[in-house]
């Protein structure tokens, strides 16, 4: 009978001592080889951004589910407006209102 471990591979027997000692040298050694970027691209603390992610976190929705409620076709856009890259005016006001929000133009601050 075939067992399920937690990252989802299935293996159908035991794993001895000596060969999990070999898998783990093996997976210590290739993310040496490949570490994670250090820039990976993490969402913006602040502005429309982290006000968009929070309100898609509060309704417990997932960009998927945005993106189809606002007409837009590939939910990486819900993404994108979420971490403060460039994007359409009207992909962020689309996501606005599937939300919930209202965009609002206010006079700046000198």
């Amino acid at each position: 009978m075939a067992k399920r471990t937690a990252k989802g591979v299935t293996r159908k027997r035991q794993i001895s001592a000596p060969e999990s000692e070999r898998l783990n040298k093996i997976r210590v050694q290739v993310q040496r080889d490949f570490p994670p970027a250090p820039d990976r691209p993490r969402p913006v603390t602040g502005g429309i951004g982290a006000k968009i992610r929070a309100a898609r976190e509060n309704q417990g929705l997932t960009w998927y589910a945005v993106a189809k409620a606002a007409g837009i076709p590939n939910p990486a856009t819900v993404r994108d407006v979420e971490y403060g890259r460039d994007t359409k005016l009207s992909s962020i006001e689309a996501i606005a209102a599937a939300l919930g929000l209202e965009l609002d133009l206010v006079k700046a601050s000198t």
